[in-house]
């Protein structure tokens, strides 16, 4: 199983209880050396629990360069029975990558989609593979009009921009489940998201005065983050998902309450809208699935 952005928060959480199952997971993190501190540690904290002989391994990864996104791809030639694309960013200052893509949904989607092309013959290989996508209930706030996609500097809003993100993660994978049913492949794509769990996304990049709000919003209101990764989990191994399904917490307008299946706006279910998401992302990354 790979999971991205394991290193910490909700990715470690899922690592974490993945590999106390048994499985065999590959954590990525921006930081290679942290990477592989974080694997071990992890496997550490199991062995002292007498969990069972899953394992842990960390490797570097870049979702905003393709490039970083290509060796990866070639250094995992096991198959992959699950992708977890868990990285993220949340607001921030308007940044671009070197496609002169808005950095927000470059990290949490176009480098996701990337990912899945290039691993797609390594999941071709797994048993049962399946792809969660983490999306949000922010997508709720989000559009995927080219004016979104290509957003300007002028134009930048952080909650907008993320919003954005959330929902074309989530438009993917469903268009991935299509996508996968055109062709005959036995791939199910599933989405998730956390509600609101108390992670350091929320806090990372946005200004100090904010930051302490941010905190004390996530001490008083947010659950823990091994609560917000039980969805994820959820969509990553519970048998007999079907594709295209969003799993999420069941009370309290989704930030609260066991897994169960999520809410989602109408731009989230609109067929043409992800297959356009689609086009755009292919003709960003250069990216042909089975070409690839």
């Amino acid at each position: 199983m790979l999971v991205t952005g394991g290193t910490r928060g909700l990715g470690r959480s899922v690592a974490t209880a993945l590999a106390a199952r048994g499985a065999h997971v590959v954590i990525t993190g921006t930081q290679p050396r942290q990477a592989i501190a974080v694997a071990s540690e992890i496997e550490a904290s199991l062995r002292g629990k007498g969990a069972p002989a899953g394992s842990v391994m960390g490797l570097g990864l870049d979702l905003a360069d393709l490039d970083d996104v290509g060796a990866l791809a070639e250094q995992l030639t096991a198959p992959i029975d699950c992708l977890v694309d868990n990285a993220g960013i949340m607001w921030g200052p308007y940044a671009t990558t070197n496609l002169g893509v808005e950095r927000q949904l470059a990290v949490n989607f176009l480098g996701h989609f990337a990912l899945v092309g290039r691993l797609l013959p390594r999941l071709m290989a797994g048993r049962a593979p399946r792809v969660v996508s983490l999306s949000s209930t922010y997508h709720r706030y989000g559009d995927l009009r080219p004016t979104s996609l290509d957003v300007t500097a002028d134009a930048y809003r952080p909650n907008a921009a993320y919003g954005a993100s959330k929902l074309a993660t989530l438009a993917f994978a469903r268009e991935l489940g299509r996508w996968a049913r055109w062709h005959g492949l036995p791939l199910t794509s599933v989405a998730a998201h956390p509600g609101w769990a108390d992670t350091e996304l929320q806090t990372l990049q946005v200004p100090r005065a904010q930051r302490w709000l941010m905190r004390v919003a996530n001490a008083t209101l947010a659950v823990p983050v091994d609560v917000g990764a039980d969805p994820i989990l959820c969509a990553a191994s519970a048998p007999g998902l079907p594709s295209g399904v969003f799993v999420g917490p069941s009370r309290l307008g989704g930030y609260r309450g066991a897994p169960g299946i999520a809410t989602s706006t109408a731009a989230a279910n609109d067929p043409a809208a992800a297959a356009r998401l689609w086009e755009w992302a292919s003709a960003r990354t250069g990216i042909r699935y089975l070409d690839s």
